[in-house]
């Protein structure tokens, strides 16, 4: 599913740093969180990954090994070992283990490209970890936690199908 123009649009003028604040600080609690998250890459650990969001204008760029998150601006080159491409709502559904990989890949939902063998560790460190945004994101929230928490379950709730609510 992709999201409506009229919420991607406005990320076009954004500037990237206030963009890649607010997305750090959420990898930076969901590694507080999970702080094994990386480990499991093992050997992966040193390769770069690119999350490239066929809705946004936007890319993410994780290194573990440091670990840090970046985001540029799709029209910038961006050097990475591997990258996947979808929507945001399948890139963040696979972030949380909410959906089939191997499905969204062979039915073309997906694209992933380069060292295939770290994309799938990284998968997998993913799937163990259940991961829950929603919850790290409330945790960001202050006195707000609870309502933040809240809309994003239920932005969570109405974008995927029912049946990729949890399927691991």
């Amino acid at each position: 599913m992709k999201i409506p123009s009229y919420l991607s649009l406005p990320i076009r003028y954004v500037p990237v740093p206030i963009l890649e604040r607010a997305t750090q600080m959420v990898f930076r609690k969901v590694l507080a969180e999970h702080p094994d998250l990386f480990h499991r890459l093992g050997a992966y650990r040193q390769k770069r990954f690119a999350f490239r969001p066929t809705d946004l204008p936007v890319a993410f760029i994780v290194n573990p090994s440091l670990p840090s998150l970046s985001v540029i601006r799709k029209t910038e080159n961006a050097t990475a070992d591997c990258t996947i491409e979808a929507t945001i709502v399948h890139l963040l559904a696979l972030l949380e283990g909410r959906c089939d990989a191997d499905a969204l890949f062979f039915a073309r939902e997906i694209t992933v490209t380069g060292d295939m063998e770290a994309m799938l560790a990284l998968r997998n460190a993913l799937d163990d970890s259940l991961i829950d945004l929603p919850t790290e994101i409330g945790k960001l929230g202050g006195p707000f936690g609870s309502l933040l928490r809240w809309s994003a379950s239920e932005i969570r709730e109405r974008v995927l199908p029912r049946e990729q609510q949890r399927w691991n």
